[in-house]
């Protein structure tokens, strides 16, 4: 940081804690930041901004409960610092750009690219050139997407970026760890209380976050809610049986079966 250089204050929200705590180290190595606060989930960073009212807030999009896009989505204008998504996953890059993030930075984090998103936040800072905004932003996507601001701008003025997105890869952490799940590999959901159960190529992976936001993130084209805790992937079923009571049992590609209640009956026309 040089002499005349603006300290900024900032707030880190991430649900998983050594994330924000390497982002911190990173931060204080840079210089030029301070952490005002930590939040562990959206609900918590949505008090805490008004509050704490940061320069910077760093979010990863990924959160049970609100995620990152929902926070910034609900935040009114006033409250809203400067947004660096920081994120495990490249997605929802498009998504950051429209609701004008200053920058998008991939895990795991490398301290130069965490140096030209600060550069990119002082930059914004240092004008209200709208224009150069979305500009500074577009440099941020196209440095992900690895095409240039001028393809995205094409991009988005035809449409071509409009519309519901699913993420071909859904994100699980664990224990710290990230594991990275090819949607069409997945089998099929339950729920186990507050986790769901993620079945796909003979694993199951364990994740906390409810049926409705999983239920989101997949297209509803290749995956159906058939039971109030289960989801099924519609190209594993390989037979559909009638039960005496009104409810069918759907046999998957591996011999499993899963129960199909009477009160999502209507749902058999999207396996015919």
């Amino acid at each position: 940081m040089t002499a005349t250089a603006e300290k900024l204050t900032a707030i880190i929200v991430d649900d998983e804690p050594l994330a924000r705590r390497g982002l911190r180290l990173r931060l204080e190595n840079l210089g030029g930041v301070e952490v005002l606060a930590e939040c562990s989930n959206g609900r918590e960073a949505k008090e805490r901004i008004p509050e704490l009212k940061p320069d910077i807030a760093f979010v990863d999009i990924q959160m049970p409960g609100i995620n990152g896009l929902q926070l910034v989505q609900e935040l009114s204008a006033e409250e809203l610092p400067q947004i660096v998504f920081v994120t495990a996953y490249d997605e929802y890059a498009v998504d950051a750009f429209e609701v004008n993030a200053v920058d998008y930075v991939l895990k795991p984090i490398e301290e130069d690219r965490l140096q030209r998103a600060m550069e990119r936040v002082r930059e914004k800072r240092a004008t209200a050139d709208l224009a150069a905004q979305r500009e500074q932003l577009l440099e941020a996507v196209a440095d992900l997407t690895q095409e240039s601001p001028q393809a995205l701008e094409e991009k988005l003025a035809s449409g071509e970026l409009s519309g519901q997105r699913y993420p071909e890869k859904i994100a699980i952490k664990d224990a710290g760890k990230i594991t990275l799940v090819l949607a069409k590999e997945i089998d099929w959901i339950d729920a186990a209380g507050d986790y769901m159960c993620v079945h796909a190529k003979g694993e199951t992976h364990v994740m906390r976050i409810t049926m409705k936001e999983l239920e989101q993130q997949l297209d509803p084209r290749v995956f159906q809610r058939i039971h109030r805790s289960t989801i099924v992937n519609l190209g594993r079923v390989s037979e559909i049986c009638a039960h005496i009571n009104g409810e069918y049992y759907l046999v998957l590609h591996n011999g499993e079966r899963l129960k199909m209640s009477r009160s999502y009956k209507n749902k058999v026309q999207h396996f015919l």
